[in-house]
């Protein structure tokens, strides 16, 4: 019986060692070193008005790194909180842990180089060598133009500097170690131009504006094959509130199939004008769709993404826009 037990010890022990030394290697090799850019990006006025735009609009960067107000409608961004970042992203929205938008004004990463911005917002790397959770959609940034992320760093440099600490994520393990191996080397595509081929500039739009996230039903990490932008995304809410994400396939009856263009932009237009945003009450229609941030978008580039929208497949995806949780 002795002798059992002495080779079960040096069995555990020798596994336990093995755990360690995998467990070790693992995190020399993961994430995989990406070179920072040795880049000084010279900020000028055409570059500080397209980093504004994309920021508080196209890519809708100020919506997770602000302060947005949930007593009302489509929960607007708070005045002066814009880059201080805070915002929670935790297990009621089925996250694999607690993640925390980071402050991007001059506060948090005013020590940050130009390169290692880039390869923040490109390939999920933060100064200190750690991988970010894909909720920050650098797989998407990855693919813009490096103008615009260029334009999007120059804009962050202006930003007013807000004092906000923010807490560091706890995530939970597998996606602890699974993260780690997401980064990826930035692959810069050429923005299109949109008067000689509109259909792809839409399609660039809707990439960097991250549609895909909130529109497209995934399993494993992954979109399931056939659900692209059919919606039904479920999320959780404030006041036991349930929204879902709108089907934005050209389906005839559950999608957008029979509205026109100039609908589809009214549709987010009417979302800047005085009044859209009305108090929010317990147990009526609420949305995490940023309406009043995309809704800034040019008319042009709504149009654009429209146009795309009406060429991909469509699918049969009918979509309760909300409903409130029994509290019982």
């Amino acid at each position: 019986m002795k002798k059992i037990k002495k080779i079960l010890l040096i069995f555990l022990g020798v596994v336990a060692v093995l755990a360690i030394s995998g467990y070790v290697y693992f995190n020399q090799q993961f994430p995989k070193e990406i070179a920072v850019e040795e880049v000084k990006i010279e900020v000028t006025p055409a570059r500080l008005e397209r980093g504004k735009y994309i920021f508080n609009h196209s890519a809708g960067c100020v919506d997770c790194h602000s302060a947005r107000d949930f007593s009302k409608l489509s929960g607007p961004v708070k005045p002066g909180t814009e880059g201080m970042g805070g915002d929670k992203f935790d297990e009621e929205l089925g996250l694999p842990g607690t993640f925390y938008a980071r402050n991007i004004t001059p506060y948090g990463v005013g020590n940050w180089t130009d390169g290692e911005l880039v390869r923040a917002i490109t390939e999920g790397i933060s100064k200190d060598g750690s991988a970010l959770f894909p909720i920050m959609p650098y797989l998407v940034y990855g693919k813009m133009d490096k103008e615009d992320i260029y334009s999007v760093v120059a804009y962050l440099r202006s930003l007013p500097s807000i004092k906000n600490d923010v807490p560091k994520d706890e995530v939970k393990f597998p996606m602890s170690m699974i993260m780690k191996t997401i980064p990826q080397k930035n692959a810069f595509t050429q923005k299109p131009d949109i008067k000689t081929n509109p259909i792809a500039y839409g399609e660039y739009m809707v990439n960097g504006a991250s549609c895909t996230d909130c529109h497209t039903p995934s399993k494993d990490g992954e979109p399931i094959p056939g659900k692209m932008f059919s919606g039904g995304i479920e999320i959780n809410l404030p006041g036991n509130t349930v929204v879902r994400t709108a089907n934005l396939t050209p389906d005839n009856e559950t999608g957008l199939g029979l509205w026109t263009k100039e609908q589809f932009i009214k549709r987010f237009k009417q979302c800047t004008e005085p009044g859209y945003t009305t108090p929010y009450k317990p147990g009526e229609y609420q949305t995490i769709m940023p309406w009043t941030v995309y809704g800034g978008m040019t008319e042009e580039d709504l149009g654009a993404i429209y146009d795309y929208l009406r060429t991909i497949p469509a699918v049969k995806n009918k979509v309760e826009k909300f409903s409130v949780k029994s509290q019982y």
